[in-house]
């Protein structure tokens, strides 16, 4: 491409000054940023892998904010108005919109902003915001649709009840119906049987997931720099990633430590053996 047509197609690239390793960077961080560092921008003379598509490190910084950080959210979506329905798969198909981040905590300014600005409602959206009349036309139009989850596993009765008084009624209406906020099967690892998963496992050369013990999410997977998702123990040293309750990550164990993990989607998809 021509130097002079790539300065014209090129938009700005936003990277978080603080983060080098944006993929490290989970949403909590990007939320909990300012939107002065936030804003930290890198020249460049080449375009992203992904163009035409938006730029991904975006799309991660815009979900990744819309938890929280109203002020670079306005920014963002001022800077590139698509960027409202942005939305990503943070790791084995757990996909969240920015409308999805604001629904589960509860950021009403954050979605109704973005509302505004092109973002497409949802159920979920519906039940934070308090809309009764919504969540009650999908129930009666889809028998069992309030057992669906959103993003990261949480119910829809999770929404409701992070929308605070204006969705009291939505919440009331979805207790009703009893089965609006089943938790995510699991079974109870003790602190000292996760340690045998923890580790370095090796997918080839200079490519590795890695398994660690978050103190606030408990065990996690994540490959190389990537963001870490929390695994929910099923049994039979096999666990189920949040927000993708269908893969399945089993580990073979020999002794009191874990020699390989494979990860079931529901074919294999990738084997790691302990570096």
């Amino acid at each position: 491409m021509r130097d002079d047509l790539k300065r014209h197609l090129i938009p700005r690239r936003y990277l978080l000054a603080a983060v080098p390793a944006l993929g490290a960077a989970t949403w909590h961080d990007l939320a909990a940023l300012p939107s002065s560092t936030l804003r930290a921008e890198l020249s460049t003379d080449t375009t992203y892998d992904a163009f035409p598509s938006q730029d991904p490190s975006r799309v991660r910084q815009m979900v990744g904010v819309s938890h929280g950080n109203f002020d670079r959210v306005r920014e963002l979506v001022t800077e590139s108005p698509a960027l409202a329905k942005a939305n990503i798969d943070w790791g084995f198909g757990d996909w969240e919109s920015a409308l999805g981040a604001a629904s589960h905590t509860g950021n009403r300014d954050i979605a109704e902003f973005l509302i505004e600005h092109g973002a497409r409602p949802t159920l979920f959206s519906a039940a934070m915001l308090g809309r009764l009349y919504v969540v009650q036309a999908f129930v009666e139009a889809a028998a069992g649709v309030q057992r669906l989850r959103g993003p990261h596993g949480f119910t829809l009765l999770a929404h409701a009840r992070s929308g605070g008084e204006p969705a009291a009624e939505v919440l009331r209406y979805l207790e009703s119906l009893g089965d609006a906020d089943e938790a995510a099967p699991r079974v109870e690892l003790a602190d000292v049987d996760r340690e045998m998963y923890v580790g370095l496992y090796e997918l080839g050369p200079d490519d590795r997931l890695e398994v660690y013990v978050s103190e606030r999410f408990g065990l996690q997977i994540r490959r190389n720099d990537g963001s870490g998702r929390t695994m929910l123990y099923q049994g039979g040293h096999t666990f189920a990633p949040v927000g993708a309750a269908a893969v399945r990550i089993r580990f073979d164990v020999e002794g009191v430590r874990a020699r390989s993990v494979t990860v079931l989607d529901p074919e294999v998809v990738a084997v790691a053996r302990r570096a």
